[in-house]
This record gives C-alpha cells, sequence and structure tokens, in this order.
C-alpha cells in the first residue's frame, strides 16, 4: 500500500512569527484562528512591563507563550526563572521564591538569593500559580506593588526589577469567591489575560503538529521516520484530546517506538496509543513514561526473537536498530536477558 511522504514544512507563521522560534525545543506551531489571536496579544504585551495571566488547560502550552512573551521583551537577553507553584513543598515555597538569610532555619549556613532575586530584570513565570499558599500571597503581592522581596530570617527589602507571568489551569475568580485566593493579587496578575485554545478547539493545527512533533521526537528516540500513513492525521483529528499537546506528545511517542521501516501508522487511533495500552496505565492515571513504554515494548520484541540480538531473524532487525544501539538501550533500561534465554 502506498504511503504519503511526512510533509516537511514548519507550520506557516505570521507576521508574528518572530515570538514563535524559542530555540531548538520550544517552537510555537499552527497557524488556526485561535492560535493566531493569542500570538496578536502575546505581540502586543510583549514590549510593555504588565503582568500577564495565561489560562487554559493543562497541557497547551502555556509556558511556551510566557517563553514567547519574554523573547519579544525588552528583558530578553536577561533570566526567565520557571516557578512551578504545584510542584514546591509548601514547607520550602516561601525559601524558594523569596530567599533566606544565614541562620535563618536549620541549615542554613549561608545566605541564599531566591527565584525573584535571581530574575533581577528578567522575567519570573509563575506556573500553577493559584497552588501558591494563601500565606504567602501578600509577599507576591508587595512584589507586583512595590518590586521588593524580603528574605526568609531577614529584617530589609531587597529590591527586584521583574516581570511576572502567571498561569493556571483553574478558574482563578471562582478560586476568589471561594477565598482561596486573594482578590487584589487576582487584579495585579490579571492585567493582561491570554487563555490559550485546547487542542481540540484547533484541530487544524494538527498536521503541523504531528510533522514538527514526531520529527523532534524521532530524532530524540533514534528512529528515523520519513512517511506518515494516509489516513493518521484524519484519525487523530477525531479524538478530544483531554490531555491536549501533552497527550499527543504521548501518543506519538509511543507510536514511533512502534513504528516499522521509518513509516509512522496512526490510522488505528482511537483515545489509546497504537500499541493498545491505555493513556492512564500509570498510577494516579499519571501517562505511562517513555522509558517504561520502551522498555515493554523491547523486551516482547526481544521474547519474539529468542533474544537473539542480531542476525535476520534478530530483534535488532525487528526494531530497525544496530544491534549496537538495542545493546546500549538495553543497558540504560535495565533489560536484562533471562537465565531460559543465555548464551555462552
Amino acid at each position: 500500500m502506498p504511503h504519503d511522504p511526512v510533509l516537511r514544512f514548519p507550520a506557516r507563521l505570521s507576521d508574528q512569527a518572530g515570538l514563535r522560534e524559542l530555540g531548538p525545543d520550544h517552537t510555537i506551531v499552527g497557524d488556526s484562528n485561535a492560535l493566531r489571536y493569542v500570538m496578536y496579544r502575546a505581540e502586543r504585551v510583549a514590549p510593555t512591563n504588565a503582568s500577564v495571566l495565561l489560562l487554559g488547560e493543562t497541557g497547551t502550552g502555556k509556558e511556551l507563550v510566557a517563553r514567547a512573551i519574554h523573547n519579544g521583551s525588552p528583558r530578553r537577553h536577561r533570566s526567565f526563572v520557571v516557578v512551578d507553584c504545584g510542584g514546591l513543598p509548601a514547607t520550602l515555597v516561601e525559601s524558594e521564591l523569596f530567599g533566606w538569610e544565614r541562620g535563618a532555619f536549620t541549615g542554613a549556613y549561608r545566605s541564599q538569593v531566591g527565584r525573584f532575586e535571581e530574575a533581577h530584570g528578567g522575567t519570573v513565570f509563575l506556573d500553577e500559580v493559584a497552588e501558591l499558599p494563601v500565606e504567602l500571597q501578600p509577599k507576591l503581592l508587595r512584589v507586583l506593588q512595590e518590586g521588593e522581596v524580603e528574605r526568609l530570617g531577614g529584617g530589609r527589602a531587597v529590591q527586584v526589577d521583574v516581570r511576572v507571568i502567571a498561569a493556571t489551569n483553574r478558574d482563578l475568580a471562582e478560586e476568589v469567591r471561594r477565598g482561596g485566593f486573594r482578590r487584589d493579587l487576582f487584579y495585579r496578575l490579571n492585567v493582561f489575560p491570554i487563555t490559550m485554545p485546547a487542542l481540540r478547539e484547533r484541530r487544524e493545527d494538527l498536521p503541523a503538529l504531528v510533522h514538527y512533533l514526531s520529527d523532534r521526537l524521532a530524532r530524540r528516540l533514534g528512529k528515523p521516520i520519513d512517511r506518515l500513513a494516509p489516513g493518521s492525521v484524519e484519525a487523530l483529528q477525531e479524538y478530544d484530546w483531554p490531555g491536549n499537546i501533552r497527550e499527543l506528545e504521548n501518543v506519538l511517542q509511543e507510536a514511533i517506538i512502534l513504528a516499522r521501516d521509518g513509516t509512522l501508522d496512526l490510522r488505528g487511533f482511537t483515545g489509546q496509543p497504537p500499541g493498545g495500552a491505555s493513556l492512564e496505565a500509570g498510577q494516579g492515571g499519571e501517562p505511562r513514561s517513555l522509558a517504561s513504554v520502551e522498555r515493554e515494548h523491547i523486551r516482547a520484541v526481544l521474547d519474539r526473537a529468542g533474544w537473539r540480538i542480531e542476525g535476520p531473524a534478530g530483534a535488532a532487525r525487528a526494531l530497525g536498530l544496530p544491534p549496537s544501539t538495542l545493546r546500549g538501550r538495553m543497558h540504560k533500561l535495565g533489560i536484562e536477558r533471562p537465565a531460559i534465554h543465555a548464551r555462552s
């Protein structure tokens, strides 16, 4: 059956495309009206010092747009500091954000600057800002209003010049009504809101996204992909993508690992990866890691090949890899030959 070649084109970019090229692994891809509007707003606010609030579902690319705004600003040559407010333990949030003085707590043998001082002259991106503890929100408000931070255990204010870009997938206005977020801080952050569209709202961007992501992931995995089976994109466009672009990356990663003859085949996609395993196979409903998917697949191929690596019937040939590369992958992933298959 003939296959259509993967189209070798970058997403057609608008006049605002200067904000989109953010480095080899940070590119905003797509040309839908929904994404064009996001980039229009990003372009307009980038040269200013205004605070920006990025809204939208998880996995929609809020950090990429934050980087684009920073790169389009006069602060582009200074630090872009990312703070995952939801990933920091509550006991460490204050010291991470604002730093500490020597002797502030047990083990504080020297003073340490926080993320805001680290970003002086640049931009701080507060991801999942709704997770910031209520008791620390006045300190963030002080940074926005006065440009000052006070280190933990310190008695003096330190002047900082930072731009704050915040992001959340929660309804901050509702959090304010519930008392979980300060109203005055909400207004300080919500100066210029930008709502990221969900992937299901920009399905026309899927062909460009599949090209860009599959090319990047294939190079990272060491599995050349040069063809896309007909009907693959159409199958993806019928799915609603609750995990958005992050979920799309997971699907493409597994499809690339399973691909043969350099052909990426997604025609059977129905909300599960092409291998048929659930996207929520991990604990807590989290997508399986790339390493676990790769380990499982290599073991299955080795089992079918009787754990023979080289030769016409070997696993390396079936996987489309040089034997030395397969051995390296096995070592990295901790895959050992069962005793029953051991050979001298």
